[in-house]
């Protein structure tokens, strides 16, 4: 089995100056006399096994943010392939599944399942998880307590405290960790808002789309002159369902929370209005609306929608021209998230808690990822004073630079009504609902297919 020291994996990481303090930068350590090191190098040799650890790092994943997010930012990352990479002498591996219809998770838990027996360098080093359905890995033993890595609360202090909510179990163990903080506002096309408003300045904007009753208001006006509001009502889901006051389940039966009621009551007028769509987000029909002859006016989304997903690279699409500005809409709002967890069995702890910091906590890091990628970072040092630098600017949102109003949404964010149940429920509650907006079934049906759909899922839960 291939083992190596941990005296070698932090001589790799020194050397690329990866043991700099969390939210600050690193001084590096006196060098030691010859004679200390040898005598450290002798210990070392004496009783290699104290301190081994893997010579592969086995990552698994859904997409390649994350290989870029350690390619761009790690220090001493280097890039071997579309699914490789090496620190130091360790090989770095990617496993990745795509999402689609729950292909990773599956094969995710098939391999957790199996951990116990492989072989250290097969082992799951580190997997990642999204927020709708992060409690399902993060009530399990399957996801290492961060303290059990090494890691503080000094080191953690600087974060968004809803990050870490998320992912904290039943007996207050904190089990992963996020470089992003997801706060999310609404992007709309300056052209469209000069067109019907006079205006694609932000606060100005922000007066027409201030609450849900000038919300509805203004999509009117937009109808009247070829606009719809948003592409589909799903657009909205996310700020209706982050401002609920219940859970999902409670007790074990399926509970409709009022604003997710409300959230329907609301679809439902503005299908029949004309103002939205139904379409599913990330198909073709959602995705016209990204170019100019798609004549939709608003996305509600995070930083990460408006630079990566919104066809920013693409020729003719509004983002590649700029032509996308943001204010922050009728509610405060979060969706979404990548969080980093240390695998179980894994054999290499150290280098695992490394990364951990480096990309979570590193203010130095964070401030670069934000520069380079336009991400919002899980921060604050590091948001508020981007959100204070005049230099700084997006470059889809045509040199605005809306992270004063993601910092203040991500203030506002709690994550008290999360269960792992969510992402079943929002997903078949959207799916159900599309009969309904599209006048083919009831509420009343909708709902019973939608409460049909989750217990297939979750034959624990009753409706």
């Amino acid at each position: 089995m291939k083992k190596r020291t941990l005296s070698v994996l932090l001589a790799a990481v020194m050397a690329a100056g990866t043991l700099a303090a969390c939210g600050g930068g690193s001084s590096a350590p006196a060098e030691k006399p010859a004679e200390e090191a040898a005598a450290e190098e002798t210990v070392e040799e004496a009783a290699p096994e104290e301190s081994a650890e893997g010579a592969v790092l086995n990552i698994y994943c859904w997409n390649d943010e994350f290989k870029r997010r350690m390619r761009d930012h790690y220090p001493g990352y280097e890039d071997v392939d579309a699914t490789h990479g090496k620190i130091g002498d360790v090989e770095v591996v990617f496993n990745i599944t795509p999402n689609d219809n729950n292909a990773y998770q599956n094969n995710l838990d098939e391999t957790l399942l199996k951990q116990a027996d492989a072989a250290d360098d097969e082992k799951i080093d580190i997997f990642l998880i999204e927020a709708d359905y992060a409690l399902k890995y993060v009530s399990t033993d399957f996801a290492i307590p961060v303290k059990d890595l090494g890691i503080t609360d000094a080191d953690l202090a600087d974060q968004y405290k809803y990050t870490q909510d998320v992912v904290t179990d039943s007996d207050g163990n904190l089990k992963a960790l996020s470089w992003q903080g997801c706060p999310g506002l609404m992007i709309y096309s300056r052209e469209a808002a000069k067109e019907v408003f006079g205006t694609d300045e932000p606060a100005e904007i922000q007066t027409k789309f201030s609450d849900w009753d000038a919300f509805v208001a203004s999509a009117k006006v937009l109808k009247d002159a070829g606009y719809q509001v948003v592409s589909s009502v799903n657009d909205t889901y996310r700020v209706y369902s982050n401002n609920v006051t219940t859970p999902w389940v409670v007790d074990g039966k399926i509970n409709l929370d009022e604003n997710i009621k409300k959230w329907v009551d609301d679809s439902k007028a503005l299908v029949d209005a004309g103002y939205a769509g139904t379409n599913e987000l990330w198909l073709a029909d959602w995705t016209k609306g990204f170019y100019p002859e798609g004549k939709v006016f608003a996305y509600f989304g995070p930083a990460w929608l408006i630079d990566f997903c919104m066809a920013a690279d693409t020729e003719g699409s509004i983002a590649n021209a700029g032509g996308w500005a943001a204010t922050e809409g009728p509610q405060a709002f979060n969706w979404g998230g990548t969080w980093i967890c240390g695998a179980a069995g894994t054999d290499n702890p150290t280098l695992i808690a490394d990364i951990m910091r480096q990309l979570t906590c590193n203010e130095e890091i964070m401030t670069e990822i934000v520069k380079q990628d336009n991400d919002f970072v899980n921060n604050k040092p590091a948001m508020e004073a981007m959100a204070k630098d005049e230099t700084y600017s997006d470059a889809v949102l045509g040199g605005q630079n809306a992270l004063p109003l993601f910092c203040a949404g991500a203030d506002k964010i709690s994550m008290d009504t999360v269960t792992k149940y969510d992402q079943a429920c929002t997903e078949e509650f959207q799916k159900a609902m599309k009969n309904y907006f599209e006048g083919k079934e009831s509420f009343e049906d909708a709902y019973e297919a939608f409460c049909k759909a989750v217990i297939v899922k979750h034959p624990d839960l009753t409706y």
